[in-house]
């Protein structure tokens, strides 16, 4: 790799990274290429340069940003044995995330998406991304339990990340009811849990009742 082409990915980096902090810190309504180019400390020109416009630099930043965040928990996902687990490294993620700045990022994502037209699908793909990653681990873990011929994990995975992003946003207005909404997701996974620890006879009385309920 030419020292040329390194200068120009560090410059690329240095830009979907100045992006994302100017999109936290200062909101969408303050992201230019002015702010966005202040808060990388380059030259506003290099936006356009290499992005094109600060829509696709918008776009391009947060595919990144969901990428990177995805990167840093996969191991964390992979190793998870339960629902119930599952829902307690959620509930860790949004902690960690919230203290990064990364929910109000989301916030302002999800507000641009209404005017910015790339930021849309780009908002989209990074939450597929935690789809994705979602949908393994519920493939995994509920193979074991009477809910795995029963269960869509594909669509398990949508509802589970749809609800963690109702519950970030709806924690600016209500912190309160977000933490309670946290809780009875947890209490929903304890339940869970407890089936997954019934013997082999329980197990399959549960498996046969669901059978005959899905049947109706």
């Amino acid at each position: 790799m030419s020292p040329e082409t390194a200068k120009s990915l560090e410059t690329k980096t240095r830009l979907l990274e100045g992006a994302l902090r100017t999109l936290t810190e200062q909101g969408i309504a303050k992201t230019s290429a002015r702010t966005v180019a202040a808060t990388a400390g380059v030259n506003q020109a290099l936006v356009f340069y290499h992005f094109g416009s600060v829509d696709e630099l918008l776009a391009a930043a947060c595919r990144y940003g969901a990428e990177q965040t995805v990167a840093r928990y996969r191991p964390r996902l992979a190793a998870v044995t339960s629902l119930s687990e599952l829902l307690t490294v959620g509930r860790e993620i949004h902690e960690q995330e919230r203290a990064g700045g990364h929910v109000a990022l989301l916030g302002q994502l999800l507000a641009g998406a209404q005017t910015h037209e790339n930021l849309g699908p780009a908002t989209a793909a990074g939450l597929d991304l935690w789809i994705v990653e979602i949908e393994k681990v519920l493939t995994r873990v509920l193979t074991a339990t009477p809910f795995g011929e029963f269960a869509d994990p594909a669509g398990l995975a949508r509802a589970v990340a749809a609800s963690f992003v109702g519950i970030e946003l709806y924690e600016g207005v209500d912190a309160v009811g977000a933490t309670a909404a946290l809780d009875a997701l947890e209490q929903l996974g304890f339940l869970v849990g407890a089936l997954e620890e019934l013997g082999p006879v329980a197990q399959r009385a549960v498996r046969h009742h669901l059978r005959r309920t899905s049947r109706r």
